[in-house]
């Protein structure tokens, strides 16, 4: 097993877990309410394709972290995590430069205008919209609780306290794995009604 890497303090380590999260939640909740009037020469929607991507690559980190630990490849496991993080973190900036710059699009706005007319809703069609909604609603809600999970789980890893590491692994791996597969779901399917 490996040494810890931060001294354990389970006070502040919730202390600042919880605010570090209230933070990024309201920052995200805030931003998505508000777009910049500006036009900065290139496409925006570069941000969207870019948090598909991560959203991609960290699926595949997620895998490999697991294989890796089952494995006992400890410090590549850790190496692996840390990688998804940082990359998270990347995910989080590009985020909020998407919204902040493009505004929100509408599923099922074929002709861009912002507004969802009858036309347009039965065009795309009732299953597809439900489908799209469904996996939009899932994805978003384990994304605003998902950060917690993950930097609880990774403050009991780099503690090395690995039995609740993995109690707790065992609820955020599958959530995250999740929130980073549908990602470029909600991507590929509302990427056609960007303006």
């Amino acid at each position: 097993m490996l040494e810890p890497v931060i001294v354990k303090n389970d006070k502040k380590a919730r202390w600042l877990i919880a605010i570090f999260s209230f933070v990024v939640f309201s920052a995200v909740v805030i931003m998505g309410r508000v777009k910049l009037n500006v036009h900065p020469g290139f496409n925006v929607h570069i941000f969207a394709a870019i948090n598909a991507a991560i959203n991609s690559v960290v699926t595949l980190l997620l895998v490999a972290a697991l294989i890796a630990v089952k494995k006992k490849k400890y410090l590549l496991h850790k190496r692996i995590m840390l990688t998804a993080l940082v990359l998270s973190i990347i995910f989080l900036v590009s985020y909020i430069a998407h919204h902040l710059l493009a505004g929100e699009a509408r599923f099922g706005d074929i002709n861009h205008d912002g507004i969802l007319s009858d036309e347009e809703k039965e065009a795309v069609g009732i299953k597809l919209r439900l489908i799209y909604y469904l996996i939009l609603s899932t994805h978003i809600f384990l994304a605003a609780i998902i950060l917690p999970f993950i930097l609880f789980t990774a403050y009991r890893g780099l503690t090395a306290e690995f039995s609740l590491h993995k109690d707790i692994a065992r609820v955020t791996w599958p959530m995250w794995l999740y929130v980073a597969i549908t990602g470029p779901v909600v991507y590929w399917m509302i990427s056609p009604y960007y303006r």
